[in-house]
């Protein structure tokens, strides 16, 4: 599996609690994650240790890029770049990725390198609530048990101390977005995806 995000607690934020029903699921599962700015800052190290406590039993692999905050458009050739490389030496299952009409600069662009370089793979686009009230109608869901959403809100808590001055950084906003995704898929508590493209399989192996 892969996982990309533009910066560090997107990934965990969209989906960490998918990350932690697949990890629990299939133990010693590969998880290559990249994440394009935050790279050698505070919040690089709080990434890292954030992405070891969601991916329990992983083999995890995190690279974290330097990248200006905010400014993806103006650096498309490194971004490419790293998403490249990444692909040159992996060939996921799935790839978590932001959505592709995601109304940050740095969100959108990353997603819209994705299929640039991972051609033939499942992408599920994940989700980040913010200011820009950009939530759409989502296509697939994973269930989150009420423990696996609990769980995924503690951790964004201990491990994004650099975040939690912000309005929006709290477990009412994090639980109250998954509530509305589990009514819509008829769970308690689900994490929602977008995705462009899907292949079916319905001959069989």
């Amino acid at each position: 599996m892969v996982v990309l995000g533009a910066h560090c607690d997107d990934v965990a934020i969209g989906a960490g609690g998918t990350l932690l029903a697949l990890c629990r699921a299939n133990p010693g599962v590969r998880v290559d994650a990249l994440v394009l700015s935050g790279g050698g800052t505070d919040r690089e190290d709080e990434e890292r240790a954030a992405l070891r406590a969601f991916c329990p039993g992983a083999e995890l692999d995190v690279t974290v890029h330097k990248l200006p905050d905010g400014r993806l458009p103006a650096h498309w050739d490194e971004a490419k770049n790293a998403v490249e490389e990444l692909r040159g030496r992996s060939d996921p299952d799935m790839i978590l990725a932001p959505r592709a009409d995601d109304a940050h600069q740095d969100h959108r662009g990353l997603a819209r390198l994705v299929p640039t370089a991972f051609r033939d793979h499942l992408v599920l686009g994940y989700e980040i609530v913010k200011w820009d009230g950009d939530l759409a109608r989502p296509n697939a869901y994973q269930p989150l048990s009420a423990e696996l959403a609990e769980k995924k809100v503690s951790l964004l808590q201990q491990h994004y101390a650099s975040q939690r001055h912000r309005p929006w950084y709290d477990k009412e906003a994090f639980l109250g977005l998954a509530r509305i995704r589990g009514i819509e898929c008829q769970e308690r508590y689900a994490e929602a995806f977008f995705v462009t493209k899907l292949t079916l399989g319905l001959e069989g192996s």
